[in-house]
């Protein structure tokens, strides 16, 4: 490639980056600091950001030059990996006019704190004309793209590269095949897990300590990641020197945000070890959705819930809570923490009952964007789900329909990702083990030494950002073709043993 084809192109990834940076960084400020009357001016200023972003990208002076590009026969791997990322940001935006674009932008920024005052004030009602919108808006920016194929798939393939409608009901088919037995077979003859001590006053300056010691163990020091309080809890990449996190505290539930610490910790892990020499490029940061998935479920699951792990961290935890750990056993206490129990809160759920929550989210969102369900029914319908998976009762739409950030951020065709994420971690810690030998990873995370896993974590994955194809790295990271069966099979092996079954 010519010195000035690739000095071009690094500029025009050096500049969306910076747009991109800016953008984040109001998400982020909004999330955690912003007052309640900030909301009409980071709208502003993220439509004109965006205006100027899709300008950048989409014009004839960037399609030449992705021609250009494309067409050199002497492209280094890095670079012919740019070319393929940047071309495919232009094809998913370019049929879209700028002025619906930027408009989009502008309604996400509005609709992300209409939707925390909708869940405060438990009222659907107050959200849903801007779900409406973003519905409508995807909808169209789908058909814009891929006219002959089904919206919700167009949207899938944001997050998940080659994720097909079909793809997911073979794979949500197995999970349920698996799930709805083991749950059945809890409820009538599991043995009793013992769960009193989890209804607690759970001081907040102590569960802040407990996030931070959690952030230590993982290796996220405060010089390259900080943790801030959200609504609802997330990561934000800026580049792999600089990665936000967040939890929620709850004063009588010290679980939910010690397992929200460690979840969003295996994203801020990903993002912190990707190659440097990604800097500022569109191969920067973690790849698809599902990959990114599989780091947090696997952090905060395959190590954070594991009975190796809760050894090491039982001192600090009695340490923490004497008063309300007093009289509790390691064993119950891993036992707890691991109960399956169908429950309202996503964010919250077991290992087993998880992939039962996406479900109901991925029918309701593909029923959304085709056009068999209205937005005014969505809590109806999510109620009535709730019931058939789950076997509960929804009291409210603050417990219910207006839990997830996800909606109000434009985010339809991502929940999926949280289930194969599960899925390609369980498998990837399947083959870990086999390499590492019996035992061997269980007693590095007992003694606390979490560097050997980070290490082939970084090697399988972590490293390469977007540089390779994400089939490329699934394979990478799970040691072979994906397969569900190593999924089912874990939570088979974990809850017949938990339950004594």
């Amino acid at each position: 490639m010519s010195i000035s084809t690739k000095n071009a192109l690094r500029a025009l990834e050096k500049q969306l980056y910076a747009y991109n940076y800016a953008q984040a960084l109001m998400s982020c400020d909004e999330a955690t600091a912003a007052p309640p009357c900030s909301e009409a001016g980071r709208a502003e200023a993220a439509e004109v950001l965006s205006r100027a972003a899709f300008a950048l990208l989409v014009n004839d002076d960037t399609a030449a030059l992705l021609r250009q590009a494309a067409a050199e026969t002497d492209l280094d791997p890095q670079l012919a990996a740019e070319v393929r990322e940047l071309q495919r940001r232009y094809d998913e935006i370019a049929r879209i006019p700028a002025d619906e674009y930027a408009a989009f932008t502008r309604l996400v920024q509005q609709a992300i704190p209409a939707w925390g005052r909708a869940k405060r004030a438990n009222d659907f009602a107050a959200f849903a004309p801007y779900l409406e919108s973003i519905v409508e808006a995807r909808r169209k920016q789908a058909a814009y793209f891929a006219p002959e194929r089904h919206p919700y798939e167009v949207l899938l393939d944001r997050y998940e590269r080659g994720l097909t409608i079909a793809t997911c009901d073979r794979f949500f088919a197995e999970l349920r095949e698996t799930i709805l037995p083991l749950l059945d077979q809890i409820r009538s003859h599991g043995t009793p897990v013992r769960t009193d001590f989890l209804d607690n006053d759970w001081p907040l300056p102590a569960q802040q300590a407990l996030a931070r010691e959690i952030m230590r163990r993982w290796g996220l020091d405060p010089d390259h990641c900080v943790l801030a309080e959200s609504e609802h809890p997330f990561t934000e990449g800026l580049w792999h020197g600089d990665v936000r996190i967040t939890t929620h505290y709850m004063p009588r539930d010290m679980v939910s945000s010690l397992y929200s610490v460690a979840h969003e910790g295996g994203h801020a892990l990903y993002e912190l070890n990707v190659d440097a020499a990604y800097d500022y490029t569109v191969l920067a940061g973690g790849s698809t959705m599902a990959l990114h998935e599989s780091q947090s479920r696997l952090f905060e699951n395959l190590v954070g819930r594991s009975k190796a792990f809760l050894q090491g961290l039982w001192p600090a935890l009695t340490d923490l809570f004497p008063s309300q750990l007093a009289g509790v056993s390691l064993e119950e206490f891993y036992r707890a923490v691991n109960r399956a129990e169908p429950g309202l809160i996503r964010t919250d759920a077991d290992e087993l009952t998880y992939s039962l929550h996406i479900m109901v989210r991925y029918e309701l969102e593909k029923a959304l964007i085709e056009g068999s369900l209205a937005v005014r029914d969505l809590p109806a319908a999510w109620n009535a789900k709730y019931r058939q998976y789950l076997g509960v009762e929804v009291p409210d739409d603050a417990h219910g329909v207006l839990q997830d950030i996800h909606w109000a951020c434009g985010d339809l065709g991502y929940f999926p990702s949280y289930a194969l994420g599960s899925a390609y971690g369980a498998q990837a810690w399947d083959d870990l083990n086999a390499r590492f030998g019996a035992g061997v990873l269980d007693a590095q995370l007992a003694a606390g030494n979490l560097e050997p896993l980070k290490g082939a974590l970084r090697d399988r994955l972590w490293k390469y950002g977007a540089s390779r194809e994400p089939a490329e790295l699934v394979k990478s990271l799970c040691g072979g073709d994906f397969d569900v069966r190593h999924y089912t099979r874990y939570l088979r092996d974990k809850y017949a043993a938990l339950y004594a079954l």
